[in-house]
């Protein structure tokens, strides 16, 4: 089976653990993952600026091993990152900012990206959010 993923809890959020724990089994049980969309308070999960505390998980940096060591599409919505000021270098250049906080493997892109993912998977799985 194909999923799309997309997470809208931020890094500290139970549904952030539970989504990463889901997308880890879901490649383990021999399924495809077309893309990981980060959304609304999700994209702090690809965020390099969260500092986590010594006794808790570091779901950033989880994320972030995921993807790379799975080679997998990890996309971070461009309009909901920059309300949060998480600006890879081409946008920091943009608008002028000196932070970069999103780095490969992520990248930012607009929404369509979920709505293209969703039409690729065979299911669209939704994590957090109001």
């Amino acid at each position: 089976m194909k999923f799309a993923i997309a997470l809208f809890s931020a890094a500290h959020a139970p549904s952030s653990r539970r989504a990463l724990l889901f997308a880890q089994a879901a490649l383990a049980g021999g399924h495809e993952i077309v893309r990981l969309f980060f959304y609304q308070d999700g994209v702090y999960n690809a965020s390099d600026a969260v500092v986590t505390p010594q006794d808790e998980l570091d779901l950033p940096k989880q994320w972030r091993a995921f993807i790379t060591e799975q080679q997998l599409d990890g996309v971070v919505c461009i309009a909901a990152a920059l309300r949060r000021g998480a600006l890879n270098g081409e946008e920091a250049k943009r608008y002028q900012r000196d932070a970069v906080s999103v780095s490969a493997p992520w990248e930012l892109s607009g929404l369509g990206q979920l709505h293209d993912a969703a039409q690729d998977a065979d299911r669209l799985i939704c994590f957090g959010g109001a």
